[in-house]
């Protein structure tokens, strides 16, 4: 991979306060700056003292004059610590498979080093100076698909980042070339880490990982949801349903909070629609419509509520410090099982179900509104010359083998734990593994209603002279951007791409809600 970071003039201060989601956003996606707070330096420095007075006493303590895991009551003699730390950090960086993406290594080493400024871990100020300093210079560690089992934190690719810092492995710079750490540090002026006690392993118990990937993922799921109703608004208009359903009295019969939500933005978009006005009379024969287009609230609002109980949970993370041991408020070094993900991997689970059911439910519209046995009118797979023309018949098969693909993901990965080190850490979360399906399941979802809204765009042309409403036809306008109206067959991969580009950049839902304001 080699993503050019995209460096953002903002300046996101670490230690101050917790960090908010769209900091990281900032950061991971956007190559925002990163200033450590004075203040937090301070907290720092003060830990580290603790952990030097500990590291002389000839008892041993957990990570400080001890192996690890397995290896906890192995003491080790102080002459031997420097190697300890460097051995551990050699040794987990042991991922395997592609690279990671920039932005979920940006992420995890801004969360870390947020952990770092805490004051809780015992590390040297010049630990988190240098994590700054590889943020500022666009220093992206190697980091590898596999390796994580989610508890005693993200071990494997946070030791990637951690050798990185060490000034061993190699690394992506700003501009995606591939290089080796050491040349990279030599280049922005940051001199390798020579870890002492504490130090290797304040740097890789954490869930920093799977929670750089939540909060990415909850970025772009806000985006997508609101296209999903805007891509059921486009769907329902051309096919001639009825917004009645979504009444607010309706509504409120069931407060159901991201239902509410949902059926307020399918109001406004169908508002002032002539199509819809056009079959609102007694004459209309229709009762009600079909489910996938009379319950898009209570499916895309449950998906909304289960996103923002992720949310919550995503805010509680971004308050904590999480390692093991750590240092308290009141200067104790205590062992503690905080690295474990499951509350982080349960909400990514979560996730990954209301994913897969978003992108199911805008399928079923996609397929009725390609069936001239119920689309009301509309040609077989909308095409402009039917049995010469295919129209988008083959558009809605690749929206049901993604679909298909998330559904396989939404199977949950933190029922699963399989035993590591020597059945010391017998239980583990897997939320790594949990992330990296989400981030997958977002981008297929993202195609889903990209073929959607292109279906849509299409159907609500061919209701001419009809026309749709403000909020549909922006969208409708949007998309004739860069893809051409109705007409003869032609190559129609493009197409997708490009609506799929809309809708992950947010243009779509900035289009249907600019129409509204």
């Amino acid at each position: 991979m080699t993503t050019v970071i995209d460096h953002h003039t903002d300046t996101v201060v670490v230690g101050a306060a917790p960090l908010r989601p769209e900091d990281v956003v900032a950061v991971a996606r956007h190559g925002a700056r990163v200033e450590l707070d004075a203040v937090a330096l301070e907290r720092i420095a003060a830990s580290r003292i603790l952990v030097e007075d500990l590291a002389d006493d000839p008892e041993p303590h957990y990570g400080i004059s001890t192996g690890f895991g397995a290896l906890a009551t192995t003491f080790i003699a102080t002459p031997r610590r420097a190697q300890l730390q460097a051995s551990l950090i050699r040794s987990h960086a042991a991922g395997t498979g592609a690279e990671v993406e920039t932005e979920v290594v940006r992420a995890l080493q801004l969360l870390r080093l947020q952990t770092l400024a805490t004051g809780h871990t015992g590390v040297r100020p010049v630990v988190a100076l240098t994590y700054a300093g590889m943020l500022n210079s666009g220093i992206t560690p190697i980091v590898r698909e596999y390796g994580s089992l989610g508890c005693s934190g993200d071990l494997a690719p946070l030791s990637h980042v951690a050798l990185a810092a060490m000034g061993e492995g190699d690394v992506r710079t700003a501009t995606g070339e591939l290089t080796s750490a050491g040349d990279a540090l030599a280049e922005a002026g940051l001199e390798p880490l020579v870890l002492r006690e504490k130090e290797g392993l304040a740097l890789i118990n954490g869930t920093d990982g799977m929670l750089g990937m939540l909060l990415i993922a909850l970025h772009d799921l806000s985006v997508l949801l609101e296209t999903a109703d805007i891509a059921a608004a486009m769907s329902i208009e051309s096919q001639l349903g009825t917004d009645a359903v979504f009444a607010a009295d309706l509504m409120a019969l069931r407060p159901q909070v991201g239902q509410a939500a949902s059926a307020a933005n399918l109001r406004a978009y169908l508002g002032d629609s002539p199509i819809v006005a056009s079959h609102k009379g007694p004459e209309c024969t229709r009762v009600q419509d079909a489910y996938s287009l009379r319950c898009a609230p209570q499916v895309h609002g449950a998906a909304r509520d289960t996103a923002d109980y992720a949310r919550s949970i995503a805010f509680r993370e971004l308050s904590s410090a999480v390692d093991n041991p750590v240092i308290t408020d009141d200067g104790r070094v205590e062992s503690n099982g905080n690295f474990h993900g499951a509350p982080v991997a349960y909400v990514l689970d979560f996730l990954a179900i209301a994913v897969a059911d978003v992108a199911s439910i805008s399928e079923r519209r996609t397929d009725r509104a390609l069936d001239p046995a119920r689309s009301h009118g509309l040609p077989p797979f909308l095409a402009h010359e039917v049995g010469v023309d295919s129209g988008l018949m083959i558009a809605q098969y690749a929206a049901a083998g993604i679909v298909s693909e998330l559904k396989r993901l939404a199977v949950p990965a933190s029922v699963d734990s399989i035993p590591s080190s020597a059945m010391q850490e017998d239980h583990v979360s897997m939320g790594w593994a949990a992330a990296r399906k989400l981030r997958r399941g977002i981008d297929g979802l993202a195609r889903v209603l990209a073929i959607e809204v292109l279906t849509g765009a299409r159907a609500i042309d061919l209701r001419a002279p009809l026309q749709p409403g403000p909020a549909t036809g922006a969208v409708r306008d949007l998309v004739r951007t860069v893809v051409r109206g109705p007409g003869h067959d032609h190559f129609l991969s493009p197409d997708i791409e490009a609506v799929t580009d809309l809708v992950i950049s947010g243009q779509v839902a900035a289009a249907a809600e600019g129409a509204v304001r």
